[in-house]
C-alpha cells in the first residue's frame, strides 16, 4: 500500500430529506444527522485510502471518534475532508473535518486497516457456520 501523510479527499453532500436526523432516527429535528455526517467522513477516508491499495486489497474502518459541533439545516451543503495523519504498516489514521458555509460543524479521527479481501471475507463467512 502506498499512501502518504497529508493525502486528503473532500466530499460534499447537500442536506436533504434522506439525511436528516428526523429521517434516520437519530433525533426529531430536521437538521443534518450525526450518523449521516459520520458516514460521509468514513466514505472520504475510504476513498482516500483506496488510492493506495493494490489488487486484492480493501480497507476497513476500525475506530472513529467524532464530535458534532453545530447543526446544519435542510438545503445547505456540508463539505467533509479526511486527511492522512499517520501510516503505520497496515493502519492509516485520519483527521476528519466537516463544515458548512458558516464554519466547522464536526471533527474527529478515524483509523482504517488494509486487508486482503479473500482472507477477510473467508473469515467473516465462517460465522455463518
Amino acid at each position: 500500500m502506498e499512501l502518504n501523510k497529508g493525502t486528503a479527499v473532500t466530499l460534499e453532500v447537500t442536506v436533504d430529506e434522506t439525511n436528516l436526523a428526523s429521517a434516520v432516527g437519530s433525533g426529531l429535528l430536521d437538521v443534518f444527522a450525526t450518523p449521516a455526517m459520520i458516514a460521509q467522513m468514513e466514505s472520504a477516508a475510504a476513498q482516500c485510502m483506496a488510492q493506495g491499495l493494490t489488487e486484492g486489497q480493501a480497507s476497513v474502518g476500525t475506530r472513529i471518534e467524532v464530535e458534532h459541533l453545530a447543526a446544519t439545516p435542510l438545503g445547505l451543503v456540508v463539505t467533509v475532508t479526511a486527511t492522512v495523519v499517520a501510516v503505520d504498516g497496515r493502519r492509516v489514521d485520519f483527521s476528519l473535518e466537516a463544515g458548512d458555509k458558516t464554519g466547522v460543524v464536526g471533527r474527529g479521527t478515524h483509523s482504517r486497516f488494509v486487508v486482503d479481501v479473500d482472507r477477510f471475507m473467508a473469515k467473516a463467512l465462517q460465522k455463518q457456520g
